[in-house]
C-alpha cells in the first residue's frame, strides 16, 4: 500500500543542488556559442545574464515570502490559487508544467551532442535508422541514448528522494569541479587571451541592431535559463530544515547559475582558435564545424586544455544534462501531484508509492519526454522560447500574490518587490510574445503554434478538473 504523504528527507544541500541544477542545464554547455554571444557578444551577455540574476532575486524574494504563508509541495500553483481562485491556479500551473517537463526532452537529446563533440568526424551513435526532422538529422543510436536516459532517471526518480538528491549533489559537485578547471586553465594559458572577448557586441546589423536590443534579446530568455530556483517551493514539503531557510537557497543558486552562464560564455570567447579573426567570425562558422570545435565551450577548453580540457568539459556537460532531467523529473512531478491532491487533475497523479514518490505523475513526465528524441532538437528548439513564456507566467502570479497578501497586512517592502517582479514578468512576456523591430526577442512562428496547442488543451482540460474527481 502507497504511502499518504511526501516525506521531509531533503537537507539543505539536495535542495540548493535540484535548484542550481534546475538553472544549470544543458543550455549552459551549449547555448554560448549557439544564442548568447550570437544574440549578445560578451559584453550583452555578461550585462543581460547580471541584469537577469538581480530580476530573479527580486523573484526569490516574492517567492520566499509566499513559502513561509504556504509551505506545501506545488509552489505556484498553490500561491496563485489562494490569492485568485482555482481558475487562476489552474493557468498558472499549466504554464508551469509547460515550462518545466519540457526542459527534461532537451537535456536528454543534448547529451547525443556531447557524442557529436567528442568525434571529428562521425560520432559512434550513428548507427540503425537515420532522418531528417527541421534540419537535424536524427539516429537510431542517439534516440536510443536519449530514450535510455529519459528512461533512466525516471526510474531514479520514482525512487527514495533523499537518494535522489545525493545523486543530484553529487552530479552538482562534479559539474563545478570541471567548470572550475577550464576557467582555471583559461586563465593562464597563453591560448586564451582577454583581447580575444572584442567585440563587445555581436557587429551590427539589421538583426542585431543596437547594443540595447542585443542585451534584450538575451534578457527575455532569463524565465527560461533561471527556471530551477524555482523549484525549491515544489521541494519544500519534503525539505528537512524550516522554509525560512528557502531564500538563502534560492538566492545562492541564482548567483552561481549566473556565475557559471558568464564564466562559459567568456571562455568560449577567449579560447577561440586561432584560426579566426574573432569570436564573431568563430560563431557565424559553428554550422559547418565537427567534433570539440562545433561547440563553442568544448572548442575554448580543447584550445586551453587540450584533451584534458575537453574531458573536463565533457563531464561538466554530462553532469549539468543529468542534473536538468533528474531536477525537473522531480518539480514536475510534484507539480502534477499538487494538482491531483486539490483535485484538478486525476488522483492517478497523486497517488505516491512506497518510496512516497508521486511515481505516476514521474512516469507521465517520462511518456510525454520520449516522443522528443524522435523529432530532433531543432524542432524542440521551438520550445525553448514557450517555455520563457510559460515561466514568467508563474513569476507574474508569484508576484501579485505576494503583493495581494501584502496590502493585506501592511507590508510594503513585499508590495513593492510584489509590484517589481510582475512589471518584469509582463515585459518578459512582452517581449515574447509581440514582436518587436530592431529587436530578435520574438518567438519563432513554430513556437507561436504550439503554445496556441497547449493553450487548447489546457481550456478543454479544465472543465474535468471538478472537486468531485
Amino acid at each position: 500500500m502507497s504511502e499518504s504523504k511526501l516525506r521531509k528527507t531533503l537537507t539543505p544541500f539536495s535542495v540548493w543542488s535540484i535548484a542550481f541544477g534546475g538553472v544549470i542545464g544543458w543550455g549552459s554547455m551549449v547555448m554560448p556559442g549557439t544564442t548568447f554571444l550570437k544574440r549578445g557578444g560578451t559584453m550583452g551577455t555578461m550585462l543581460s545574464m547580471e541584469i537577469a540574476a538581480f530580476i530573479m532575486l527580486i523573484m526569490s524574494y516574492n517567492y520566499a515570502y509566499m513559502m513561509r504563508k504556504f509551505p506545501d509541495s506545488g509552489g505556484q500553483f498553490i500561491f496563485a490559487e489562494k490569492a485568485f481562485g482555482r481558475i487562476h491556479g489552474f493557468i498558472c500551473a499549466w504554464f508551469l508544467g509547460l515550462c518545466y517537463i519540457m526542459i527534461i526532452p532537451m537535456n536528454a537529446t543534448a547529451l547525443c551532442l556531447v557524442f557529436r563533440a567528442l568525434s571529428e568526424e562521425k560520432s559512434i551513435l550513428y548507427f540503425g535508422f537515420h532522418y531528417e526532422v527541421a534540419g537535424y538529422d536524427i539516429y537510431f543510436g542517439e534516440v536510443i541514448l536519449a530514450v535510455g536516459a529519459l528512461i533512466f532517471f525516471a526510474l531514479v526518480s520514482s525512487g527514495r528522494v533523499e537518494t535522489a538528491g545525493r545523486m543530484q549533489s553529487f552530479f552538482v559537485i562534479v559539474l563545478l569541479a570541471g567548470t572550475a578547471t577550464v576557467l582555471g586553465a583559461s586563465i593562464i594559458s597563453p591560448a586564451s587571451s582577454s583581447a580575444n572577448l572584442y567585440p563587445m557586441f555581436y557587429p551590427f546589423d539589421e538583426t542585431h541592431g543596437s547594443a540595447l536590443s542585443q542585451i534584450i534579446s538575451i534578457l527575455v530568455l532569463a524565465p527560461w535559463m533561471y527556471v530551477g530556483f524555482d523549484t525549491v517551493p515544489q521541494m519544500v514539503e519534503e525539505s528537512s530544515f524550516p522554509p525560512s531557510r528557502a531564500k538563502s537557497i534560492m538566492d545562492t543558486s541564482i548567483i552561481a547559475g549566473c556565475s557559471v552562464y558568464v564564466v562559459l560564455t567568456l571562455v568560449s570567447a577567449s579560447g577561440i582558435s586561432s584560426g579566426y579573426p574573432d569570436w564573431a567570425a568563430y560563431v557565424n562558422d559553428l554550422p559547418n564545424l565537427r567534433g570539440p570545435s562545433g561547440i563553442a565551450t568544448f572548442s575554448a577548453a580543447y584550445n586551453v586544455l587540450g584533451n584534458a580540457g575537453v574531458f573536463a568539459i565533457s563531464m561538466a556537460a554530462l553532469m549539468a544534462m543529468f542534473t536538468g532531467m533528474l531536477g525537473f523529473y522531480t518539480a514536475t512531478s510534484r507539480v502534477l501531484y499538487s494538482l491531483s491532491r486539490d483535485r484538478m487533475l486525476p488522483s492517478w497523479f497523486g497517488e505516491l508509492n512506497a518510496n512516497s514518490v508521486p511515481f505516476n505523475a514521474v512516469k507521465f513526465c517520462m511518456i510525454i519526454s520520449l516522443f522528443a528524441p524522435f523529432i530532433g532538437r531543432n524542432a524542440l528548439g521551438w520550445t525553448v522560447d514557450m517555455s520563457s513564456v510559460g515561466g514568467a507566467i508563474s513569476f507574474g502570479y508569484t508576484s501579485l500574490a505576494a503583493v495581494k497578501f501584502a496590502l493585506a497586512e501592511g507590508r510594503n517592502d513585499i508590495t513593492v518587490f510584489g509590484i517589481t517582479g510582475f512589471i518584469f514578468s509582463v515585459i518578459f512576456a512582452f517581449f515574447l510574445l509581440v514582436p518587436v523591430s530592431g529587436f530578435d526577442c520574438s518567438l519563432d512562428f513554430p513556437s507561436y503554434i504550439l503554445l496556441v496547442i497547449w493553450i487548447v488543451i489546457g481550456t478543454l482540460l479544465f472543465p474535468h478538473t471538478k472537486k468531485s474527481l
